[in-house]
C-alpha cells in the first residue's frame, strides 16, 4: 500500500509485524514521544512480578492485581501517568497505541474461549540445530547481498536463459503474458515517479509495479528465482544462470549500476551486486531491516504524523458531511448477464459418469495443463496429444510418473500413486480427442 501525500509506499512486509505489535490506531503527538523511552523502573516491576506470582494466583487475580482500574491493558494502575499507563505489555513492550492484551480470565481472552491447559503447558523447543542445518536452512539473500554465492553471468546470456525458460510466463522483454505478472514496463526510473499515481478526477494511469519501479533491493530477484522458478521447475537453475537473469532484468528496466546503464554486456556477479541500487530503495515505510525493524514499527505506529489524517481520533473526526466515494465508470454489458443464482446445475439423467482421473488431475495437475504457456500440452489440444501418442501411451505413462524435462515425476505429487497417475494421463487424452 502506498500514500502519495507523503510519497512514500508502507511495505506490506510490515504486516507480520504489526499483527504482533497490537491493533494500530491513531496516537497523540504527546504519546508518540513517550514511545521512544524506555519502560520505567515502576513498570519494569510491574512486569516482573507477573513472572513471580504467588503460587496458585489465578489469572483474575494476577489481572485485578496489576490493572485495578480494570482498563485490561497491563501493566497499569492509577498512580502511573496517563502517557505511561497502558502503554507496556507484560514483557515491558509498548503496545502500538489502540492494541489490547488481554489476560486470560475465566478460561477467555476478551470474548473468546481458550484452552487453559494449553497455556499452562510446558514448551518443548527441540534440539538444538546443527550447523550444517542451519546453513541448509539459510537460502535467503540479505539486502547487501549477504548470502550470495560465488558465480556470474552477463545480460546477454540471461536474454537466451529468459528465451527459454520464462518467456511463456512473462511475455517478450518481460512485458507480461496473461495472468503472470510483468517485470518490466520501460525504464525503471520513470516507473518509479509513476507510483503516486492516484486513479481519481478522470486519470486513468495508476502506478507502474514491477521489479524495476517497485522493488527496492534487487536480491529479492536473485533469492526468489533460484529458489521458486520456473515455477514448473524449481531449484533447477544454476548460480550463473541466476546471475543472468537478474542482470538481464536489470538491462530490460533500464537500470544504472555504479553510474553505467546495464547493457548487454554487463556481468553481474557477487563482488559486484553491492553496486546495485534499484529506484525505489527509499520508497517503503517504515524501516523494518535489521534486529531494530519490530521496534522501528512500534514508533512508527505510535506517531500520528506518519500516517492518518495526523491526529488521534476516534469520532467526529472531519467537519461536516462524509464524502461517499462512488463507482465512476459502471459496468452493467456483461455477456453472459451476471447471476447471483449458487446452485449446481441439475445433472442430466443420460449424463456419464464423471472420469476417475478428472478430479485429482483437476488438484494435482490443471494448474500446468489448462493452457500450454506453461510449455506443457494443454489438456484438450488434439494435435500435441497425437504427437505424444505417436511414441506410444506407455511412454506417455512413464514420462509422467518419472519426470521429463521441465516435468518432475508425477508433476510434483508424489503422493499419487503410478495407478493414479495413469488415470489422470487417460482422462487427459480422453479430454484432447
Amino acid at each position: 500500500m502506498y500514500k502519495s501525500y507523503l510519497k512514500k509506499i508502507v511495505s506490506s512486509s510490515v504486516v507480520a509485524s504489526v499483527v504482533l505489535l497490537g491493533t494500530a490506531c491513531n496516537a497523540s503527538s504527546d504519546d508518540s514521544k513517550e514511545t521512544t523511552k524506555a519502560p520505567t523502573k515502576e513498570v519494569a516491576a510491574k512486569v516482573e512480578s507477573v513472572a513471580k506470582a504467588p503460587a496458585g494466583e489465578t489469572a483474575e487475580q494476577i489481572a485485578k492485581r496489576l490493572n485495578p482500574d480494570g482498563l485490561g491493558l497491563n501493566p497499569a494502575k492509577p498512580a502511573l501517568s496517563d502517557t505511561v499507563k497502558n502503554k507496556y505489555d507484560f514483557n515491558g513492550k509498548h503496545i502500538v497505541d489502540g492494541g489490547i492484551y488481554y489476560p486470560v480470565v475465566n478460561g477467555k481472552t476478551g470474548a473468546y474461549h481458550v484452552n487453559e491447559a494449553a497455556h499452562k503447558a510446558t514448551v518443548s523447543y527441540g534440539k538444538v540445530a546443527t550447523k550444517n542445518e542451519q546453513i541448509a536452512w539459510d537460502i535467503d539473500i540479505m539486502p547487501d547481498g549477504h548470502g550470495l554465492p560465488a558465480g556470474e553471468g552477463s545480460a546477454e546470456f540471461g536474454d537466451e536463459v529468459y528465451e527459454e525458460k520464462c518467456v511463456s510466463c512473462h511475455g517478450d522483454f518481460g512485458a507480461g503474458d496473461g495472468l503472470y505478472p510483468p517485470l518490466a514496463k520501460g525504464n525503471g526510473y520513470e516507473g518509479q515517479q509513476t507510483l503516486t499515481n492516484q486513479r481519481v478526477n478522470g486519470n486513468t494511469d495508476g502506478p507502474t509495479r514491477n521489479f524495476g519501479s517497485y522493488w527496492p533491493y534487487a536480491s529479492t530477484a536473485w533469492w526468489y528465482i533460484k529458489t521458486g522458478m520456473p515455477h514448473q521447475a524449481p531449484m533447477s537453475l544454476t548460480n550463473d544462470e541466476t546471475y543472468a537473469l537478474v542482470a538481464y532484468l536489470l538491462m530490460i528496466n533500464e537500470i544504472k549500476v555504479d553510474g553505467e546503464e546495464v547493457d548487454e554486456d554487463f556481468v553481474l556477479s557477487r563482488e559486484n551486486f553491492k553496486d546495485i541500487v534499484m529506484p525505489n530503495i527509499d520508497g517503503f515505510e517504515p524501516n523494518i531491516d535489521g534486529p531494530q525493524g519490530q521496534e522501528n514499527a512500534r514508533a512508527y505506529y505510535n506517531n500520528t504524523a506518519n500516517y492518518g489524517n495526523g491526529s488521534r481520533c476516534m469520532k467526529d473526526c472531519i467537519d461536516g458531511e462524509p464524502e461517499i466515494q462512488t463507482i465512476g465508470n459502471v459496468i452493467e454489458d456483461f455477456e453472459p448477464a451476471l447471476s447471483s443464482e449458487k446452485s449446481l446445475p441439475a445433472k442430466k439423467a443420460d449424463a456419464k459418469p464423471e472420469h476417475p482421473g478428472k478430479a485429482t488431475y483437476d488438484k494435482s495437475c490443471a494448474m500446468c495443463h489448462t493452457t500450454d504457456a506453461m510449455g506443457a500440452p494443454a489438456t484438450g489440444d488434439k494435435a500435441a496429444w497425437d504427437a505424444l501418442l505417436k511414441g506410444g501411451k506407455d511412454s506417455i505413462y512413464k514420462n509422467a510418473i518419472h519426470g521429463k524435462g521441465g516435468m518432475p515425476p508425477k508433476g510434483g505429487a508424489m503422493s499419487l500413486s503410478d495407478d493414479q497417475v495413469k488415470e489422470i494421463v487417460d482422462y487427459m487424452l480422453e479430454e484432447s480427442k
